[in-house]
This record gives C-alpha cells, structure tokens and sequence, in this order.
C-alpha cells in the first residue's frame, strides 16, 4: 500500500492531514485512523493493524478489525491510497 503519487501527508497533534494535491481536497485522520494508514503503508496487513491496536487498547479484535477495515476502504474510494 502507498500513498498516491498527488497526496501529500502532515502529522499534527490529533493525528494526520492529508492533501490531494491535484483535487484540493483533504482529509483528517484522528490519531487511531493514523495508526492504521502508517501500519499500510510500513507494508503491515490490516489483520495485524486490527491485532496490535486491539492489544493496544484493549478492545475486542473483532471491533478494531471492522474500524481497519472501514479507514481502508475510505482511503481507497478517495484515491488516497493505491494497492
């Protein structure tokens, strides 16, 4: 996974910015949501983002597994991120 080759990333306080430099568009990532699109793209498999944050935090698997899976998905629908 990485970022499309237009999308630019800052890190603030809260968690991460991110510009799509030829649309003008940008979104915020709260700091979970942060975590799970650095775990992307350092080549981590949502499975093991979904594991770690569920350890982290202690909250069922099977919840963080859905949250992952949702901020994947909105990512790719945004052209943000490609496979």
């Amino acid at each position: 996974m990485r970022l499309h080759p237009d999308v630019t990333t800052t890190d603030t306080a809260d968690g991460t910015v991110l510009l799509h430099l030829t649309t003008g568009r940008y979104w915020q990532l709260n700091a979970t949501g942060s975590t799970v699109l650095q775990g992307l793209l350092d080549g981590s498999d949502p499975e093991g983002i979904a594991a770690e944050l569920a350890s982290r935090h202690g909250v069922d698997e099977a919840v963080t597994r859905k949250d992952v899976t949702a901020v994947l998905d909105q990512l790719q629908s945004a052209g943000l991120v490609t496979a």
